[in-house]
């Protein structure tokens, strides 16, 4: 899952700076998939390390999260106000690698929770 994490925060980092200079530098909130996935790549540079592995993971998801949170409404608020534009295919692959990430990481919780239980012997 660290080597996902760093994938994923690349792949938000580089949507963000595409979404900010792409679109001709429009508003500082373009570069919020950046500021999302800067603290992925870390966190999960981080999970390279298997002490700091569990932490690293549940706070890159819960980051995720919020992100995932935030695009949503954000889309949402463009839609019902009939205001759809370039920026809104931005807020839609957002919410696209979120929910991967966050469905990738919520079945390698699940793995990690089986292979705890054989170690203990349930």
């Amino acid at each position: 899952m660290p080597k996902i994490s760093v994938v994923f925060g690349i792949l938000l980092s580089v949507l963000g700076l595409y979404g900010y200079f792409g679109m001709g530098m429009v508003s500082v909130t373009a570069l919020i998939p950046l500021f999302i996935g800067v603290p992925i790549i870390i966190l999960g540079v981080l999970a390279f390390d298997e002490q700091k592995i569990k932490h690293s993971m549940h706070a890159a998801s819960v980051l995720i999260l919020l992100g995932l949170i935030g695009s949503l409404y954000r889309l949402a608020h463009k839609v019902l106000l009939g205001n759809i534009d370039e920026s809104s295919i931005i807020l839609i692959l957002m919410s696209a690698i979120c929910i991967i990430f966050l469905i990738l990481a919520i079945n390698s919780f699940i793995e990690a929770r089986k292979v705890r239980g054989k170690k203990i012997g349930r």
